[in-house]
């Protein structure tokens, strides 16, 4: 039995998403997929900046280089893509039912019916 840490993959939940990983291609040796999703999940799961991602799933440079490359090609969209697909096919989606969280955006403060400021009048007139 696989010891599970936050944030990480179970054998299951990998199952469904290894084979939509690229495969290694020739040259030097790639880094353990299972351990760089989970390093990324980590991150974005936990909110932490890339640099504060624990050493146990290797350097931040790789995984965040990782992440870019992934998503630059497609492979996460097809991970995403996938889940959703199994998830839509057991039932588990609400397609008409779905909101965005809006607590943390922020907008200025003219939008929330604030004035805006105008510039500072001086005494001093120009001279051309």
């Amino acid at each position: 039995m696989t010891i599970v840490r936050r944030y990480e993959f179970t054998d299951e939940d990998w199952a469904l998403i290894a084979p939509l990983l690229p495969r290694q291609r020739r040259g030097g040796r790639w880094n353990d997929h299972r351990t760089v999703m989970n390093g990324m999940f980590w991150v974005l799961r936990s909110g932490s900046a890339w640099r504060d991602m624990p050493e146990r799933y290797g350097t931040w440079q790789t995984i965040y280089d990782r992440f870019v490359r992934w998503r630059r090609d497609g492979t996460l969209d097809r991970i995403a893509a996938a889940l959703r697909e199994r998830l839509h096919g057991g039932g588990r989606i609400e397609w008409e039912m779905w909101c965005v969280d809006g607590t943390s955006v922020r907008a200025a403060k003219p939008a929330a019916g604030a004035r805006k400021k105008t510039p500072p009048r001086t005494s001093r007139k120009t001279t051309d």
